[in-house]
């Protein structure tokens, strides 16, 4: 089944048996899986994971979604009752799920640098070189899937530390230069913000390449250093932190070597959730990032995290979601990060999410059968 089949199992259950499923609504789902199809047939399909469901399993789900349009929460539940199995993911080691959440940040920015706005963003440089078993050099972990090609050989990048103190200064690679460098940091983290220019124009950058070092969290090193208690971690703690030890910023900042370089994204609808790693727009709350090592891009996952209650007005946290974008820290098979929205008020959500869930993947019919 899995190169992972050591480290989890999937559990068939049935929808009578998966506790929240009758309360939720599912219907925000179906443009979405309409937007995945296209982008399946008419761009290419995802990359399979380790599971070995492929876009081609998932495709008669979708086709199925094209003309579909629920008349209630209740119709729209019968829809993947029909056409999908539930399987609940099961860790060998008796641990169960762990979800957090992320955003999309407003960032006010310039599009030239002054005495204000001095941190830029990056676009990939044209240094910059995907890797592979075949031109990784010995000695370089097999992490890297990014490296330097200069003068023929192949390194590893320069890390946050040498791109801070300025080794892509002078090459016009930047898009926009914000006021904040714990700003830029989170932005990294996030994977994609909203730009607010100063004249008013709005645009959008996302992930385009990474440097290719590993990522590590602040948070984790703050906790481990006594500076923030292990039940407060938070993005806003760490924020309140940065704020508080101005002159400890770059330590801590460079303690996390991995680098993210950005492109523009088309904004055709400022209202629209940012087109992330499946390539369809986000949908707040409804979008999940997953291991893309394990799972394939656009598949239903119903997330159930009882002690998760401030996005559902104090309601245990139980939704059905699409898997639409990965992250360096997401790993696992029942590991996943809850996309809240764009701006400030989705970021307040986002920052606090840290608990545990059950996983459970609806696999088209036809497929299901494979998992038995």
């Amino acid at each position: 089944m899995s190169d992972h089949a050591s480290d989890f199992v999937l559990q068939a259950i049935s929808f009578d048996t998966l506790e929240g499923w009758k309360d939720d609504d599912p219907s925000g789902l179906f443009e979405v899986m309409r937007s995945c199809r296209r982008q399946i047939t008419d761009v290419k399909p995802y990359r399979t994971g380790s599971l070995g469901l492929s876009s081609e399993d998932l495709l008669p789900l979708l086709a199925a979604a094209e003309d579909f349009t629920p008349s209630s929460p209740a119709s729209a539940r019968a829809f993947f009752e029909t056409h999908c199995r539930p399987f609940l993911i099961r860790r060998n080691d008796g641990n169960s799920g762990f979800v957090t959440a992320f955003y999309e940040p407003d960032i006010d920015v310039s599009e030239r640098p002054d005495e204000i706005f001095r941190f830029p963003f990056y676009r990939r440089p044209d240094d910059l070189i995907d890797l592979d078993d075949a031109n990784r050099p010995a000695g370089l972990d097999k992490a890297y899937a990014f490296g330097r090609l200069h003068e023929g050989h192949v390194t590893a990048y320069p890390d946050r530390r040498a791109i801070d103190q300025g080794f892509l200064e002078g090459r016009g690679l930047e898009i926009a230069w914000a006021k904040s460098k714990v700003d830029v940091f989170f932005v990294h983290v996030q994977g994609a913000a909203r730009l607010r220019y100063q004249d008013g124009r709005i645009g959008r950058i996302t992930y385009a390449a990474k440097a290719g070092h590993a990522f590590s969290a602040i948070g984790k090193l703050l906790i481990e250093r006594g500076e923030i208690d292990r039940a407060e971690i938070s993005m806003q703690a760490i924020r309140a932190w940065l704020a508080r030890n101005p002159e400890r910023v770059d330590e801590v900042l460079w303690h996390n070597r991995s680098y993210i370089f950005f492109r523009d994204a088309p904004v055709a609808d400022p209202q629209a959730g940012p087109i992330a790693a499946a390539k369809v727009p986000l949908l707040a709350g409804r979008s999940l990032a997953v291991d893309r090592t394990i799972h394939t891009f656009g598949f239903p996952f119903f997330i159930r995290a009882e002690s998760l209650t401030h996005l559902d007005q104090g309601r245990p946290f139980r939704r059905l979601m699409l898997a639409l974008d990965t992250g360096s820290a997401i790993v696992g098979p029942a590991r996943g990060d809850i996309f809240t929205g764009s701006g400030d008020i989705a970021g307040e959500s986002a920052g606090t999410v840290r608990n545990q869930a059950d996983f459970v993947i609806l696999i088209p019919n036809a497929a299901a059968g494979r998992f038995d």
